[in-house]
């Protein structure tokens, strides 16, 4: 008697909180809110090079190489 009474009162809160309630049967609608972050991109600034061939170059120490490189105008 002792064991059915044990169990039974054991098995009572799961009893309840299986039946539906008027809280599980709302529709629940969800809306997200959904933020558009806008890039701007702006155009980046012309930067204009000129190609300087490679020479040979005169120092004190006789002549040198240089090699060519980009000079910005």
């Amino acid at each position: 008697m002792k064991r059915i009474l044990f169990g039974s009162l054991l098995a009572l809160p799961f009893a309840i909180a299986s039946l539906p309630s008027q809280a599980s049967a709302a529709q629940i609608i969800v809306r997200p809110t959904v933020r558009h972050n806008n890039v701007v991109i702006r155009p980046r600034p012309v930067v204009h090079q000129k190609l300087i061939p490679g020479h040979w170059e005169q120092t004190r120490y006789g002549r040198k190489w240089v090699p060519a490189h980009y000079v910005r105008i």
